[in-house]
């Protein structure tokens, strides 16, 4: 008996050390398919960044040589753009200026009529509230793009076209039924009876709305604003239609003129690229904590 016991305890242990072995080598299989497949996403994420930043450090004539990195280093490109020392270049600073106007005003609106509507219909249970939110949710089944010939004619018989506020229009009538999506599912997360106190102290519905909602919104606030602003700062095909003039465009309707000519200054028009892109990557890396949060809250509540 005793060396049967022996036996079977000497199989069992046998295998309980090949399972376990097998448990290793899997986990050692996922743990290197998981550094590799980063490794691949880490270098087809940062190839295309640092090949904008070796052609623009590259003299004009040399953008299109075989090197892994420049021969001779130059700032031309970057001095050109600050200076506006380019003739593609002489509105820069006005173009600039038009894209924060309309990122800034875009992020303004989207967060008044977002946050205005999901208080009045989820704080507030105004009646027939479900059909404004399912209403704002269709808005998506048609893509930005099928929409961009009726507001060119809309904006042109208003007299708009050509105008910083035609853009913003547009941009506001797609960030707002996000924002309100995400306002409505983080305030479920806001207890109603704080409401419900404010009103016996005697709160008006304006003083709960600024005093309490908005201030327990703030990370769907930071979340969605930061979305706006992001919108706002990447679109092209709403500014290319209704922007004509160089002193109303923005920076990437401007950056498109950089290839109207036979020979397109490369290195400039990739300084400028990296120029644009710093203010997003600032604001993102500025709020991203408040920004997950915000995002993670709205996704998961309701």
């Amino acid at each position: 008996m005793s060396t049967i016991t022996a036996e079977a305890r000497l199989t069992s242990s046998r295998t309980a050390s090949r399972a376990l072995r097998a448990v290793r080598r899997r986990h050692h299989l996922e743990t290197a398919g998981t550094l590799l497949l980063s490794v691949v996403l880490i270098v087809w994420t940062i190839v295309p960044i640092y090949n904008m930043v070796m052609i623009s450090l590259e003299p004009e004539g040399d953008v299109f040589t075989d090197h892994i990195w420049p021969r001779v280093w130059s700032i031309e490109s970057f001095w050109g753009v600050l200076t506006q020392g380019h003739w593609y270049l002489e509105h820069f600073w006005h173009q600039f200026a038009n894209s924060l106007y309309i990122g800034a005003m875009v992020t303004f609106f989207a967060l008044l009529f977002g946050s205005l509507t999901s208080f009045a219909i989820g704080r507030m249970r105004i009646r027939y509230g479900w059909l404004v939110s399912n209403a704002a949710l269709l808005t998506y089944v048609i893509p930005a793009s099928f929409l961009a010939i009726p507001f060119y004619r809309i904006m042109q018989n208003y007299g708009l076209a050509n105008n910083l506020w035609s853009v913003i229009a547009a941009l506001v009538a797609f960030a707002t039924p996000y924002a309100f999506f995400v306002f409505q599912e983080y305030g479920r997360s806001i207890p109603i009876e704080v409401d419900e106190s404010a009103r016996i102290d005697g709160a008006s519905p304006i003083q709960i709305y600024l005093r309490i909602y908005l201030p327990l919104m703030a990370p769907a606030l930071v979340a969605v604003g930061t979305y706006a602003m992001l919108l706002a700062w990447n679109e092209y095909l709403y500014q290319f239609l209704l922007l004509s003039s160089k002193s109303s465009m923005t920076v990437p309707v401007a950056l498109a003129q950089f290839l109207s000519s036979d020979q397109s200054p490369w290195n400039y028009m990739m300084a400028t690229a990296i120029i644009y892109a710093l203010p997003p990557v600032a604001i993102y890396y500025a709020f991203r904590r408040r920004m997950t949060a915000g995002l993670t809250m709205g996704g998961v509540k309701g």
